[in-house]
């Protein structure tokens, strides 16, 4: 085969024996290699640099079209050191990654930081609680990524009692907020005593801050943590830009080693999202304390407001997560002629359980304020995803308006 061609046939490698037209096999790349003089390797490995684009990431979509991310291997090489330090992942460790490859979380924070460490990969090929609580038993693994929605699924599992679990030590929540209800139950029910919790987005590849796992448990379940090495953040007024006060939410901005070379052929895009002094605008509502750890309030887009006053839907759903009743909600704001906007709460029930509108108004009284009370209860089987494991608030928004209109005709 020609290492010449390479260029004009699709950039796909199988992993396994079975030729797909169009792409290589694991086998062919290799045998690419012995037609590569020495010096030809040389003078491309030169020719390198670390700011030089290695990876293109697609935002999942969580908010709308997906965008190319262009990362460079100062990006991710960092990232990677980073996010396996604040676990203290060593070569003794065997990390299990349940969350796709093709995504940061999954190929940054998992297998180059394995790559870096020497830890072992335990790759779980498609997503399955009962796959993971297996392979985790059986492989011994110390090390458990996800995201929320994964953690829920696991933990809600009918033979979770049944798995042994005890060599996990640490690993990463991370993708979207993380309740503090469920961040618990994964350290008192899985064992995972040091786990730490990531935040960040694909346009910082990806992480910008991450609790250690020296961290009180309190900071664990109510912060996202502090910046990594060589990464700077702040909180602004997302209309002025002057940073806020400690404590006062904002824009999260943040700039560094991290931060992306821009959107692939989206000059004005990249220009919205980062701005002349290099600050990348993460569109995420935050507070900082003075000690510098961060809270995640929640997203520009997704506030919900309503009759003139400011609501953050995270607010309420970590409110509502302490129902016993509830395995999962988000909270979506949806066209009002009064208000402008009103607030309805998307339900998934634990199994077994029933819930009524009027049982959640009923358990909100006199405990969050009546303008934050959901005017509308959906009781949902599951959320619109992403390929990766987050939720589509964009779509979900959508769907409970078109809900919400048929129901009124």
């Amino acid at each position: 085969m020609n290492p010449r061609r390479l260029p004009h046939l699709k950039n796909v490698i199988v992993i396994g024996e079975q030729q797909k037209p169009g792409m290589y096999l694991w086998k062919d790349l290799l045998d690419c290699s012995n037609s590569v003089a020495p010096e030809v390797l040389s003078r491309i490995q030169d020719s390198l640099e670390p700011d030089d684009v290695i990876n293109m990431q697609y935002t999942s979509g969580t908010t709308g079209f997906p965008k190319g991310v262009m990362l460079s291997h100062k990006n991710i090489v960092n990232n990677a050191i980073n996010v396996a330090s604040c676990q203290n992942i060593t070569e003794e460790d065997r990390v299990c990654i349940p969350v796709p490859f093709f995504h940061c979380f999954g190929c940054v924070m998992g297998t180059l930081a394995c790559a870096a460490t020497g830890a072992a990969m335990v790759p779980i090929i498609s997503f399955d609680p009962a796959k993971v609580l297996e392979a985790v038993q059986q492989e011994k693994c110390t090390v458990l990524y996800g995201v929320p929605t994964m953690f829920i699924a696991e933990l809600s599992h009918p033979e979770f009692n049944t798995y042994d679990l005890r060599t996990l030590r640490t690993g990463i929540m991370s993708g979207s907020p993380c309740p503090m209800e469920v961040m618990r139950k994964v350290v008192n029910e899985m064992g995972m005593k040091d786990i730490t919790i990531a935040y960040g987005q694909t346009e910082a590849a990806p992480v910008i801050t991450q609790t250690r796992a020296n961290d009180t448990l309190e900071r664990r379940v109510s912060t996202v943590g502090r910046v990594l090495p060589h990464v700077e953040a702040k909180v602004v007024d997302p209309v002025t830009g002057e940073e806020m006060p400690i404590g006062e939410p904002g824009e999260l901005c943040t700039r560094g080693v991290h931060v992306m070379k821009g959107y692939y052929n989206m000059p004005e895009q990249t220009a919205k999202a980062i701005d002349h002094e290099g600050w990348l605008h993460t569109g995420d509502i935050a507070t900082v304390d003075e000690e510098g750890y961060y809270r995640i309030t929640g997203r520009l887009k997704d506030m919900i407001i309503r009759g003139g006053e400011n609501i953050y839907p995270r607010e309420i759903e970590e409110f509502l997560y302490s129902n016993d009743k509830i395995l999962d909600v988000q909270v979506v704001g949806v066209p009002d002629e009064k208000f402008g906007e009103e607030i309805m709460a998307c339900v998934k029930v634990k199994e077994g359980e029933t819930l009524t509108a009027e049982e959640i108004w009923a358990y909100c009284e006199g405990k969050i304020a009546r303008f934050k009370i959901p005017r509308y209860v959906q009781v949902v089987k599951e959320y619109p995803m992403t390929a990766s494991g987050k939720i589509q608030k964009f779509r979900l928004r959508e769907e409970a308006t078109k809900l919400l209109r048929i129901s009124r005709q």
